[in-house]
């Protein structure tokens, strides 16, 4: 089945077990065998969980390459690498379904940092959302551990609540933010730029399609009011660089304060985490283990359903990426 859009406000969970990890957001869920077909029931509890949370947390669910992606179906319609593919990327996976997020290369060896794809991948250490900066941007992002590095060497995965951060907001920025109805300009060549500035010092954003969203917008899930904010947007619309850069500057840290933040460690093979880019950002938390341990971590990626998928943007199969 797949999942339809509901409000969800105060839910009672009778088939899964639900422990909060902070006081507004992000939840660990137990109770769930992933090794055995999932009833409705059972689904439908984890999508309201997902919802009510932005973001859960599975510990040690078993599943395989097959699973992740069998699971990731219940929640809609899969987006792919093909088209990253086609513009010269390497797959290492064996499914077009999965995006290779590990630091792991197609012949098995630690990826170089200083590599072409290691400079790329730093856009990713920024508070971001997955898929923006295309014209139908992602709603969930399902990722598994598949092989992590030592506990304490880093590695972590850090998400913000997006929605409280809203509902905090000084009433004259809130006023302001729904009153002007300010759309945003989501660019993955901007937030790489930003991330490895002398790599890539000679590209332009401006000279690549960029995706369109209102910055401000109801969650339909959950029927909140939420910041769709991401590293990618490189300007705001009907704004001049400067006022753009500075309520940009002003709602991302406000977004990425401590109050509104949490990092998950990753502590087993086979721990997933789920999270909702229409209400929360993500980032990635470096760490020693960089060069010296395999991080391998698989990504599937479930377009957004809502009606605000495709945002101001043309409905094209067109994806920005660097080959």
């Amino acid at each position: 089945m797949s999942a339809n859009i509901t409000t969800t406000t105060n839910i009672p969970f009778s088939h899964i077990s639900v422990k909060p990890l902070h006081p507004n957001f992000a939840a660990e869920i137990s109770g769930v065998d992933f090794t055995s077909p999932m009833k409705d029931e059972v689904f439908e509890e984890i999508h309201q969980a997902v919802t009510k949370y932005g973001v859960v947390v599975f510990r040690s669910t078993g599943l395989t390459d097959e699973g992740h992606i069998g699971f990731s179906r219940k929640f809609g319609e899969l987006d792919d690498v093909t088209p990253y593919v086609g513009m010269g990327r390497k797959q290492r996976l064996k499914y077009v379904e999965l995006f290779d997020v590990s630091n792991v290369e197609t012949d098995g060896t630690i990826l170089n940092p200083e590599s072409a794809r290691g400079q790329a991948n730093k856009g990713n250490d920024l508070f971001h959302v997955d898929s923006s900066f295309n014209p139908r941007r992602a709603g969930y992002s399902l990722l598994l551990a598949h092989e992590l590095p030592p506990s304490g060497m880093g590695g972590h995965t850090a998400f913000a609540d997006t929605r409280t951060a809203f509902d905090t907001l000084p009433l004259d920025l809130k006023q302001e933010l729904l009153a002007k109805d300010y759309v945003a300009c989501h660019s993955m060549y901007h937030s790489r730029k930003l991330a490895a500035p002398e790599t890539f010092a000679d590209l332009n954003p401006l000279d690549h399609p960029m995706g369109r969203h209102k910055l401000v917008q109801r969650h339909e899930a959950s029927d909140r009011m939420n910041i769709y904010i991401a590293a990618h947007v490189h300007h705001i619309e009907g704004l001049s660089p400067e006022e753009s850069q500075a309520l940009f500057d002003r709602l991302y840290k406000y977004c990425i304060r401590d109050e509104n933040t949490i990092e998950i460690e990753w502590q087993n093979v086979g721990d997933l985490v789920i999270w909702d880019n229409t209400c929360t950002m993500h980032r990635a938390v470096g760490g020693s283990f960089l060069r010296k341990y395999k991080r391998d971590m698989r990504r599937t990626t479930v377009h957004d359903p809502s009606s605000t998928a495709w945002g101001l943007n043309e409905h094209t199969n067109v994806r920005q990426g660097l080959p």
